[in-house]
């Protein structure tokens, strides 16, 4: 039996012993996608869930999906992984060439492929940016593409949160657009069109349904995504435990409600204002802060090599100052390093000079406050 056999058999077994849980776990409605021949499949990026509810749309189109490079480190779990589903490999934040030459490869042989084109999980409800080779990709496949879009998924599932919370979700084909009309149009012009239709907000969608999302600990983890108190301007003083989040240096303390806003909401009531706010005045620099801007305990440092191999370094703190990174013997200026991303809650991946390297952070630490740093420093980087 040849791999991709192998692979279309796992995806039928799993459709039929997954499908009825996640359906009824995520409330989710999902709408059969029946697009012919090999397909590009592109959905917005709301959960860490996302691979299996959009693959509840296709139960007989198996799809190869292009998945975070750390996956393929994980012992023992990544070859099963990789004997089952046959996963593309993507390091992130970095420029995706030999992603790019494997999806071309699977979609020249037949074979149809999802990718989360924006790169990145939302964390605040809205869809980001999407990468802008993305429309000269699909067009070069010769595929059909198919646009997907999941609602409900940033309060049934959020980036930052612990648990599934009890709301709704739906997940559905947006477009489905055929060789022949991709190749009348230009990349960017196919860009701007996976933006329109995956794009979502989540807030806009509930203040129209005000659909209540119940889950044990609603605000659990709240501090991995906000990490300045709009009261005292301390970064890292944000504790959150079951429902509620708090500052441990000036007591301001919010209530997280299951129609996802604060309560009292003062000054913001939602965590979209209160991400969008927080960002503003950590570009500008108005927070408390001395020669280390901030700092947070490392749990692993480690530098990536050639065939998913680690390299363990030294490094128990992770320290900001205005124009580098401090790790572990390492001065890291901002400017040098080429590349920052994130995968989950807790890890931070990033590119100096030749070498690829993973920071694993503590529990409830921050890590989105260095990237955005990072990113002010870069501003005309791919993220």
């Amino acid at each position: 039996m040849d791999a991709y056999t192998r692979h279309r058999k796992v995806w039928r077994l799993l459709q039929a012993l997954t499908g009825r849980y996640f359906h009824r776990r995520f409330a989710l409605e999902s709408e059969p996608c029946e697009a012919e021949g090999p397909c590009i499949v592109i959905p917005n990026h709301v959960t860490n869930w996302d691979p299996f509810l959009v693959a509840m749309s296709f139960p007989r189109k198996q799809l190869y999906f292009v998945a975070s490079e750390h996956i393929f480190r994980l012992p023992v779990l990544s070859s099963l992984i990789t004997w089952l589903l046959g996963p593309i490999a993507r390091k992130k934040g970095d420029s995706g060439a030999d992603a790019v030459r494997e999806i071309l490869r699977h979609t020249k042989q037949g074979h149809s492929v999802c990718l989360f084109a924006e790169g990145d999980c939302t964390w605040d409800g809205h869809t980001g940016p999407v990468f802008p080779a993305t429309g000269k990709l699909v067009r070069a496949s010769g595929a059909t593409l198919v646009t997907y879009r999941l609602e409900g998924g940033y309060f049934t599932s959020p980036r930052w949160g612990k648990g599934i919370r009890r709301g709704r979700m739906r997940g559905h084909a947006v477009g489905i657009y055929s060789p022949q009309t991709l190749r009348k149009m230009k990349g960017e012009e196919i860009t701007a069109l996976i933006q329109r239709d995956i794009t979502e907000d989540a807030w806009a969608r509930q203040s129209e349904s005000l659909v209540p999302y119940r889950g044990k600990s609603p605000a659990e983890q709240l501090e991995t995504a906000l990490f300045l108190c709009p009261r005292c301007r301390r970064v890292g003083t944000l504790v959150s435990r079951s429902s509620t989040l708090r500052c441990g240096s000036c007591g301001l303390e919010e209530t997280f409600l299951p129609d996802g806003t604060f309560s009292p909401g003062d000054p913001f009531s939602t965590v979209s204002q209160w991400d969008r706010w927080q960002h503003e005045e950590l570009a500008a620099g108005r927070f408390v802060h001395g020669e280390d801007l901030f700092s947070d305990p490392v749990a692993s440092f480690r530098k990536i090599l050639p065939g998913h191999r680690a390299e363990k370094l030294d490094g128990s703190q992770l320290i900001q100052r205005e124009d580098r990174l401090l790790c572990g013997g390492l001065s890291l200026p901002l400017a040098e390093i080429e590349s920052m991303a994130m995968v989950k809650r807790h890890i931070l991946l990033f590119t100096w000079g030749r070498d690829y390297y993973e920071l694993r952070c503590a529990p409830g630490c921050n890590l989105r406050k260095y990237l955005a740093l990072w990113k002010r420093a870069n501003e005309n980087s791919e993220v």
